[in-house]
């Protein structure tokens, strides 16, 4: 250090402090710290050893979840500086739900600058579909449904032979998003899901069909985003790319994120499908020689009741729940979702073809 910038004494740069949510209460995001740095050779400022109160400031370290909040955050930032009609996709479920709490720290006190948009496959979860208009009306958020029952009823979908929706979603999906010209499209997909997924850019663009073509992957070297798109075309923009299942359970917990109660063990009726619990219903379930009984389960993910399974369980805390998935060894998709298991490119078909 010169003698200059020795004799200058203490710099201390701070930025600004942090938002706040209507409510008051402080929220920490990864991007808002203070840094001290202090003159002086050692301990002391004059270098013998003794604490005088100087000494060499260390640099504030984000923990990883408080990195990972951070990137969220500046994606939810970048996409709202770089595009004019952008939506988030929500069904209630764990993912959508930090998503949508994420895009409320990016823009506190401002109201949230994207409406919120849902393929309801009509098999959906009631407490999902509960939480879901809660959390709309809560927030004051504008809510577009697209209805997989409605291109049912009118002819365009047909129903499938083993009764799931999931994969009926494409068609509802793509062409809520051209009718309302939708731009950049969040999703709350991650990369340790399904391999698929783990190709996928944080940026991916969707041409005019809203097909993915993994050969128009783009570069992201430094976090830098190319949201340049021809008309017709958008984007896919997923901002927990990064994160884990683990991460998503720790930041709930951290954040006293509110979940349906799905997510928690509790006794349900099922029957044994294709090595999952499924949970009876209008949708086709139980056939004739499978059983219903009553278990303590929970779900890992939620989507379309016709392929999604639940998981025994007796985590009924966030601390259980994770601890339990800490000692999984299978992905939450891997180990619940039969729409996942057609085939073994089942979910990058589906996304060549405008799934998310």
């Amino acid at each position: 250090m010169s003698d200059a910038r020795a004799a200058a004494g203490p710099r201390t740069t701070t930025e600004a402090a942090p938002l706040r949510r209507a409510g008051g209460e402080a929220d920490r995001t990864g991007t808002m710290t203070t840094v001290t740095e202090v003159g002086g050779t050692g301990p002391g400022s004059d270098g013998s050893g003794n604490d005088g109160g100087g000494g060499v400031g260390e640099p504030y370290a984000l923990t990883h979840l408080d990195a990972l909040e951070s990137e969220a955050v500046h994606i939810f930032r970048e996409v709202a500086g770089e595009f004019e009609r952008p939506v988030i996709l929500f069904s209630g479920g764990k993912d959508s739900i930090v998503m949508l709490h994420l895009a409320l720290k990016a823009f506190t006190p401002a109201p949230v600058p994207f409406s919120l948009l849902h393929v309801d496959t009509g098999h959906n979860f009631p407490e999902v579909l509960e939480y879901r208009d809660r959390a709309v009306a809560a927030h004051g958020l504008r809510l577009h449904v697209a209805s997989v029952q409605d291109y049912i009823d009118r002819g365009v979908l047909k129903e499938r032979p083993d009764g799931t929706r999931n994969p009926l979603q494409t068609l509802p999906l793509t062409e809520k998003i051209q009718s309302e010209r939708f731009d950049a499209v969040f999703g709350g997909g991650r990369r340790d899901e399904e391999k698929a997924r783990a190709k996928e850019r944080v940026f991916s663009l969707r041409d005019e069909f809203s097909q993915w073509d993994p050969r128009r992957q783009r570069p992201e070297l430094w976090n830098l985003y190319n949201g340049r798109h021809a008309p017709g075309e958008h984007v896919r923009v997923f901002p927990l790319s990064n994160w884990t299942e683990l991460d998503v359970w720790q930041y709930i917990a951290r954040e006293g994120i509110e979940l349906p109660e799905i997510y928690f063990a509790h006794e349900r009726e099922v029957f044994r499908r294709g090595g999952m619990w499924l949970t009876a219903g209008e949708w086709g379930g139980p056939k004739d020689g499978e059983t219903v009984e009553k278990r303590q389960v929970r779900y890992r993910t939620v989507g379309d009741m016709s392929c999604t399974g639940a998981v025994d369980s007796d985590a009924t805390t966030l601390d259980a729940v994770i601890a339990e998935i800490a000692a999984s060894r299978l992905t939450e998709r891997g180990a619940t979702r039969a729409d996942d298991k057609l085939s073994e490119a089942a979910m990058e078909d589906r996304k060549r073809e405008g799934y998310f």
